[in-house]
């Protein structure tokens, strides 16, 4: 709960602070990067602090939460922060480093707005950063809690049994403790963070769906190869590192699972939507549905750039077959190589939704690019679904509270 004071000094400051929350926030990092170097190394994308969209995604995270907390004083918005301690639990973060973070925010916030922030200015931002602070801290001890393990200590060895070549740019890894006890338990739509050492000395970490069911004694993970699309963004650290180099018998670092893209209970009408390597949480659900819930009705969408690559094609197909009341929707920007391109299901060009009635009650699932989820969401919501019912992941930075 925002105090009234503070609320009062929050909302009349909260245009001139969200107006220079990207100078703000790219200060942050440079300021906190200067004092603990081995964050950039080892914890942070460097790629993302290069191109921006860390900043970006801090920035739009902070004005979500200071704008939700401004409308709505006596209730904490749990719906921004709930993804963001699923990230921050994956990454092993632990409340001390929350105190690293206010110090220099702060600091940043004081130093680009100058003589605007005043005592009083200081202090109800302060109470907005441990207003959250304190909120993920409480989220991410849950979350470490229900996994019994202390704060932090996400990290296992694990070994890859087998690696399997989807597409020329997507690989399979499937993976089993390396001590010999059994695989962790996790939810469908649940992901790991994985920890690559790089030639450099660097450890960093990336985020993968599961792309299996649960209860099968390993782990199955898959890692689309990011390629530079114009020479401006590095190729993918991780991505590349793991298509070059891991390979069955290696160990990796990675994380326990977590993630709140869950499937609700009941027998409920589901819609899932991916487009491209978003498919991998879809796969997981889908194969559990098939074994806990095989009767539910399904939606699936999925939208590639051809059925060459589209990673998991015939699996995908093939869970679909298993659920009797389950249809399938494909799209291709070309689908030349489409050995059924004439069939009912088979779409070319963009994925579009308006043809399509999701009856009442539809939950409905999105992974993949940005922006064919904001199309899907916008499609779903003028089919009549509630924002409510609308659920999505985003791998890296969650630039959708940003725009």
């Amino acid at each position: 709960m925002l105090s009234s004071q503070s609320a009062q000094i929050v909302r009349d400051t909260l245009p001139t602070v969200g107006a220079s929350l990207g100078t703000i926030t790219d200060l942050f990092y440079r300021r906190m990067f200067e004092e603990r170097p081995e964050l950039l190394r080892d914890l942070f994308k460097r790629a993302n602090q290069a191109s921006g969209v860390q900043r970006e995604a801090l920035a739009g995270a902070v004005a979500a939460f200071a704008t939700a907390l401004v409308k709505h004083p006596d209730e904490r918005p749990d719906a921004v922060l709930g993804r963001i301690a699923n990230k921050h639990a994956s990454l092993g973060i632990t409340s001390d480093q929350y105190t690293l973070v206010g110090r220099h925010l702060l600091a940043a916030v004081a130093e680009v707005l100058g003589d605007a922030v005043t005592p009083a200015v200081a202090a109800a931002w302060d109470e907005v950063y441990w207003l959250m602070a304190n909120a993920l801290i409480a989220m991410e001890a849950r979350l470490y809690a229900r996994s019994d393990v202390e704060d932090g200590s996400v990290w296992q060895s694990m070994e890859i049994v087998e690696r399997h070549e989807e597409t020329p740019d997507t690989a399979s890894f499937v993976l089993r403790p390396a001590d010999g006890s059994p695989t962790r338990p996790f939810v469908p739509g649940q992901y790991v963070s994985v920890r690559a050492e790089l030639p450099d000395g660097a450890h960093q970490i990336r985020q993968y769906s599961l792309s299996s069911a649960p209860g099968g004694g390993t782990w199955r993970f898959t890692v689309k190869r990011e390629r530079s699309l114009d020479g401006q963004v590095p190729d993918g650290e991780v991505s590349t590192w793991l298509h070059t180099h891991a390979r069955p018998g290696d160990v990796l670092r990675v994380s326990l699972p977590f993630g709140d893209l869950l499937l609700p209970e009941g027998d409920g009408p589901l819609l899932l939507a991916s487009a491209g390597i978003g498919v991998t949480p879809m796969l997981a659900m889908l194969e559990h549905l098939a074994t806990a819930a095989p009767d539910r009705p399904v939606t699936v969408v999925h939208a590639d750039r051809s059925p060459a690559l589209h990673a998991h094609r015939l699996e995908l197909t093939a869970l679909v077959e298993r659920l009797p009341h389950a249809s399938l929707h494909l799209w291709y920007e070309d689908t030349a190589d489409h050995p059924d391109a004439s069939a009912d299901h088979v779409n070319e060009g963009w994925a579009d939704l308006t043809g399509l009635s999701p009856v009442p009650g539809t939950t409905a699932f999105l992974c993949g690019p940005l922006a064919f989820m904001k199309a899907v969401r916008t499609d779903l919501l003028a089919h009549g679904l509630s924002p409510r019912a609308i659920h999505y992941e985003v791998f890296g930075p969650d630039l959708w509270l940003s725009k």
